[in-house]
């Protein structure tokens, strides 16, 4: 059975606590504006599609890594809120397509700012901790062959 090296262990345990930093930041701003993390998740996933993708109820549980129906639930509280609303697709009547409110995007933009500001801080030890993680992944893979 193969195992990491101690290296292996605190470049692994380095790497999720400077996650873990940045997604208690994200937390605690999303928070603080009333919302839970997996709404702003929602809001970012709408307007950060890749080119060509539309924001369907399938999509955004892909996005999000939900079942459909958490998708809905989830879409369901921030159209309460005024966040998003629903509109059927023009190609397939039956397809739902969701869009930020002008109240959605002026959150969002809130929160995003204060994101690219956290990350250009802390940023440097997020990306040197991936970056010890990966020479250790690179390291142990030459070691088990």
């Amino acid at each position: 059975m193969r195992d990491l090296s101690l290296a292996g262990y605190r470049a692994l345990a380095e790497f999720r606590f400077q996650v873990r930093r940045f997604l208690h930041f994200s937390e605690e701003q999303v928070r603080g504006l009333g919302l839970e993390p997996q709404q702003h998740q929602l809001l970012l996933a709408i307007k950060g599609l890749p080119a060509g993708a539309r924001a369907t109820i399938g999509e955004l549980a892909l996005r999000l890594q939900l079942k459909h129906h958490s998708a809905v639930e989830l879409v369901n509280r921030l159209e309460t809120r005024g966040y998003v609303v629903r509109s059927a697709s023009r190609g397939d009547r039956r397809q739902v397509i969701v869009r930020l409110t002008v109240s959605g995007s002026s959150v969002l933009r809130k929160l995003s700012l204060a994101h690219h500001e956290e990350l250009e801080k802390a940023g440097p030890a997020l990306a040197q901790a991936l970056r010890l993680l990966m020479k250790q992944t690179r390291g142990r893979g030459r070691n088990a062959a």
